[in-house]
């Protein structure tokens, strides 16, 4: 996935006013950043993408590591700690 802010993803942002516009693509431009500026009167505010690249901490959280899952060992299979018997007459006892 593109960075954002870069020319293949940059930055989306809707202000209400040219001279808003005007900052945000100043502010962009000191930082090399890529952005698009719409300009809508009569909707909200959106510089959530300009927010994002300004605050890197908030960046999203890496991606929990997953652990290689370990097959189960069967109840008529040999038990693995090598003692000869079936898992379910050794170590796959319930303890009580």
């Amino acid at each position: 996935m593109a960075k954002l802010g870069s020319k293949n993803r940059p930055a989306v942002v809707r202000v209400q006013t040219t001279e808003r516009a005007q900052e945000i693509l100043e502010l962009c431009d000191e930082h090399d950043w890529q952005v698009i500026v719409g300009i809508e009167e009569d909707k909200p505010e959106d510089i959530s993408d300009v927010k994002r690249l300004l605050n890197p901490e908030t960046k999203d959280l890496p991606r929990p590591i997953s652990l290689p899952s370990v097959p189960k060992t069967g109840r008529n299979a040999p038990c693995p700690c090598g003692s000869g018997l079936k898992y379910k007459k050794c170590c796959g006892q319930v303890q009580t």
